[in-house]
């Protein structure tokens, strides 16, 4: 049976690979909606990318929600640097045909979370938690009602991207990650960690364009844009594909090792704002909150993303 899952996303090029394998994986995941939160860039842009993947998977039925466009406490801070103008560089996508629902993002999580069976829905977060954090604030009875939390963020051996010890994500608003931290649900998070091993080779990128179909072409012509700026920040063969790591570990997570441990959230200190501070080898007793992702198969996980990608139009 289909796991039933919110997205919650900035799309962002990695984002639209994630959203677009879960949409070609029909049997494993049910997407029940979109909520949308500024990050990579603002939150015009992540709502209007959020409505092209839907159309471009073919599923506008799947509605897309306009989130929070700013952090708790801190300005917004973006990354065009990586991800282009309108977070969705690369492909020609036509400008969507449908809007975005009425309901605030953080209202469609909550309402969603209560009617249905507790236990049984997951949000799978790609990007800050500001919408995530927002609704737990808002309606603390839905922490006991999630199946799970699954993210994409954090980093702890192989520290930050976006500052030195910081991973992006978690750096835009760390207060929203302390809270989803210490929520007491169930949380995975996939940090830099794996997904600087899921690396975007050319070769990769061209069995995606070999596809032959719309979303394969998009997919490669996204990853082509995207990895130009960390191919020359950290010189590898390709550069690392991030958010759909949430996706394949909910779908085969056999390509994926990890361990329970505690994560804590830096939010004072000046040098290290945004650190997920992981006590990887047992040294402390805080109590254990998330299921720290450290290694994974790339092969599988480039094997997985194609086949998925392969099933859409």
């Amino acid at each position: 049976m289909a796991r039933k899952a919110i997205f919650d996303t900035d799309p962002g090029q990695d984002d639209a690979v994630a959203i677009l394998s879960a949409l070609g994986s029909p049997e494993e995941i049910e997407v029940l909606g979109i909520s949308v939160v500024a990050g990579n860039v603002p939150l015009h842009h992540t709502v209007a990318n959020a409505l092209k993947l839907v159309e471009l998977a073919g599923r506008p039925d799947i509605p897309v929600h306009a989130g929070a466009d700013r952090p708790f406490m801190r300005r917004l801070k973006t990354a065009e640097h990586v991800h282009g103008e309108t977070g969705l560089n690369g492909p020609d996508l036509p400008a969507p045909t449908i809007a975005a629902a009425p309901r605030h993002g953080v209202d469609f999580i909550i309402e969603t979370v209560r009617a249905h069976e507790a236990g049984t829905v997951s949000i799978l977060a790609l990007g800050p938690l500001t919408n995530v954090a927002l609704a737990i604030l808002k309606a603390p009875d839905i922490a006991a009602r999630l199946e799970a939390i699954v993210l994409m963020g954090g980093a702890y051996f192989e520290v930050g991207n976006i500052t030195p010890t910081a991973e992006f994500n978690i750096y835009v608003d760390p207060e929203a990650a302390k809270i989803v931290f210490a929520a007491g649900v169930p949380l995975t998070m996939l940090p830099l960690d794996v997904t600087h091993q899921m690396r975007a080779t050319e070769a990769r990128i061209e069995a995606f364009r070999a596809i032959g179909n719309r979303s394969g072409d998009a997919v490669a012509a996204m990853l082509s844009f995207s990895q130009g700026f960390d191919l020359q920040k950290y010189g590898w063969e390709g550069a690392p594909l991030h958010d759909p790591c949430v996706t394949a570990f909910l779908v085969r997570p056999e390509l994926f090792e990890g361990r329970l441990i505690n994560v804590e959230i830096e939010t004072a200190s000046e040098l290290t704002r945004g650190m997920t501070v992981a006590d990887y080898w047992g040294v402390t007793d805080r109590p254990k909150n998330a299921f720290f992702v450290r290694s994974g198969d790339a092969e599988g996980f480039y094997a997985f993303l194609a086949e998925r990608i392969a099933r859409l139009p």
